[in-house]
């Protein structure tokens, strides 16, 4: 089974302009090849680090060591990170939003959650405000091209979810999130994620993404900087929600806040765009009734 994730058919079209998927992918340090990449039929090759020294090390001089090798998706993985952030001017803007409206209305469905089977989890709300400020914002939806010169905007939204799992990170793509309702989206996170886990999400349910949403909030943390992921323009990172004091006025209140972390291409992307951006997340998620007209 192939490690590179391409739809069937950029397969197709590889196949008839002759370029072999795999070495493209080893070429560009990616994971998932998309239409765009078969544009000029063959992939430049990230420059090679000249200081390998530092890390061909004798280990074992200083003490016990054990060599895990690592698997095969874990080295792609690797080169896509790694030329990815060599390659992207990446800026990291941080800010948070008031969910208290989100967790009131979780509670209130609840019990029409547990007649559905569905798990409405506040990722649901996140990825259906997300594609309503990605539709707000076309620069966001976008990529770039590898020369750099022309700017492909999409007529569509798909929100790719990173799911951790044992053999590394997946990200599976909810299709024209903008056009789902919050249950349908709920039950496509679960069954994306659970499939993910057990390595069972096709080559056709990754790739593609308009934005990639990295949540750390079943986990932890107060902020983090992650890596936007080429051909996308931005990703959106999520930690844990906490309970903070929000002065109203005339008082401290408790008010659960959730940050916000968009990293994203300084190329494409200014800095007062990227705070415009989340200012108007925020402000989706803060009244989720905005999400659902």
């Amino acid at each position: 089974m192939s490690d590179v994730i391409a739809s069937p058919s950029v397969r197709i079209l590889a196949r008839e302009k002759g370029i072999d998927i795999e070495k493209l992918a080893r070429d560009l340090g990616r994971t998932s090849i998309a239409r765009e990449d078969l544009a000029g039929g063959r992939a430049a090759a990230p420059a090679q680090s000249d200081h390998a020294g530092y890390w061909n090390v004798d280990h074992a001089q200083y003490g016990p060591v054990t060599e895990e090798p690592l698997s095969r998706f874990a080295q792609v993985a690797s080169g896509n990170l790694a030329a990815a952030n060599a390659m992207i001017p990446q800026v990291t803007h941080h800010d948070r939003a008031d969910v208290s409206a989100i967790e009131a209305l979780r509670r209130d469905l609840k019990s029409e959650a547990q007649a559905r089977g569905v798990k409405l989890t506040s990722l649901a709300f996140q990825v259906k405000a997300l594609a309503r400020a990605l539709r707000e914002f076309p620069r966001f939806n976008a990529s770039l091209t590898s020369d750099g010169k022309t700017l492909i905007l999409k007529d569509y939204v798909h929100i790719g979810v990173a799911v951790d799992t044992a053999h590394g990170l997946m990200v599976p793509v909810i299709r024209d999130a903008d056009t789902k309702g919050l249950w349908q989206i709920a039950a496509q996170i679960t069954d994306l994620a659970s499939r993910a886990q057990a390595r069972k999400v096709g080559p056709d349910e990754m790739g593609g993404a308009s934005m990639s949403i990295s949540n750390l909030g079943g986990i932890g943390g107060t902020a983090f900087t992650p890596i936007v992921n080429p051909p996308e323009v931005a990703i959106l990172g999520l930690t844990r929600t906490e309970v903070t004091p929000v002065w109203d006025g005339n008082a401290f209140q408790p008010v659960p806040m959730v940050p916000l972390d968009l990293s994203y291409d300084h190329r494409v992307i200014n800095g007062a765009e990227a705070a415009r951006f989340v200012s108007y997340l925020a402000a989706l998620l803060a009244d989720p009734r905005r999400i659902m007209v």
